[in-house]
């Protein structure tokens, strides 16, 4: 069953819909130029020109089409709430000068600008940091990196519509691409990378979707990137959600399907949070050990929104709604598990 979505109250509203129309366009315009670029027509090659230089443009409209905030404002909550970034630390900023000095000895390499829109991000500033990407897309308009990162950010400013139009471009931009594995901009404490750009595009994808509560659309993207495989963390990070989907969606029999094949002896580097929530859904942990479950920080925000969800579809709506409170009252606002609780207190046919 798919539940209704309260929708955006906004001036810009109609604004941000048609370019979120557009966005979906640019996706066939990709497609088109690659069938029509193998003729040889000339006529054929002058359209094709034409179709590049208006999806050029489209990208750097996105980032003048985001709600208006109050000074010092990154985005409104969806509960009507100003958010306002945390002060930066010092890692940050240091991090964030470094790829300011290698944007500016570089600022034609795809890999410094996404950097220095990563770091942006990371320092709290989310709407230069899609600023950033936007400038990617329009210098490298087929690397789709920088609309993987850019509807990343969209995600964190609330801004879901336009977050799976990026999102969906780069799926189809990523196609027949091998494997990519995606540099952490905050390193585990192996310093191992785990996931790939591909894994990524489709986890923020489903992530996007869910966010709407498009139940279907989530589960597809999900079960998408869950079937990239590679690694423990990347399988219970998506049999997470997709447990919560199916749930969501009243078939508790293949929920418990997509746990099976979660067990205690996984090999788990950084999505703990996860894991542990894969084994109490199978009853194999117990609450009261799970990991402190609060909206104060993002890992804890995921806990705690797990939990609220498993008691929810336990028929316990009670405690879900008190602990979906607890995690907006916390400061971890670009958590998705923080995200993710206002769509749920925003919708009141929950």
């Amino acid at each position: 069953m798919r539940l209704p979505f309260r929708p955006y109250r906004s001036r810009a509203v109609e604004q941000r819909n048609y370019l979120s129309d557009r966005f979906t366009m640019l996706s066939w315009i990709h497609r088109t130029l690659i069938s029509i670029l193998s003729l040889s027509c000339r006529g054929y090659l002058l359209i094709a020109a034409l179709l590049l230089s208006w999806a050029m443009a489209l990208p750097m409209v996105a980032a003048e089409v985001l709600r208006e905030v109050p000074d010092g404002g990154q985005a409104l909550s969806l509960l009507g709430k100003v958010l306002y970034p945390p002060a930066a630390n010092e890692r940050s900023l240091q991090n964030l000068e470094r790829a300011r000095v290698d944007y500016a000895a570089n600022p034609n390499s795809a890999d410094s600008i996404i950097w220095l829109g990563r770091r942006t991000a990371y320092a709290g500033d989310y709407r230069r940091a899609i600023e950033v990407f936007s400038e990617g897309i329009s210098k490298f308009p087929d690397d789709p990196r920088f609309y993987r990162h850019r509807g990343h950010r969209y995600i964190t400013l609330r801004e879901f519509d336009l977050a799976i139009a990026d999102l969906s471009i780069a799926v189809q931009l990523m196609q027949d691409l091998p494997l990519e594995v995606e540099p952490d901009g905050l390193p585990n404490l192996q310093n191992i990378a785990l996931t790939t750009t591909q894994g990524n595009v489709w986890y923020h994808l489903g992530l996007a979707y869910y966010l709407k509560q498009d139940w279907s659309n989530a589960l597809a993207a999900f079960r998408n990137g869950f079937a990239l495989g590679s690694n423990d963390d990347n399988r219970v990070s998506t049999s997470h959600w997709i447990y919560m989907i199916l749930h969501r969606m009243g078939d508790s029999e293949s929920a418990a399907t997509a746990v099976a094949g979660i067990s205690t002896d996984m090999e788990i580097i950084e999505n703990s949070s996860y894991h542990q929530l894969c084994l109490l859904y199978r009853g194999e942990m117990a609450i009261k050990n799970l990991m402190v479950a609060n909206g104060d920080e993002p890992t804890n925000a995921a806990v705690a929104y797990g939990l609220a969800n498993y008691y929810f579809y336990n028929g316990d709506r009670e405690r879900s709604d008190q602990l979906l409170q607890h995690i907006v009252s916390g400061t971890s606002w670009a958590a998705f598990g923080f995200i993710a609780a206002e769509a749920d207190l925003a919708n009141p046919l929950r």
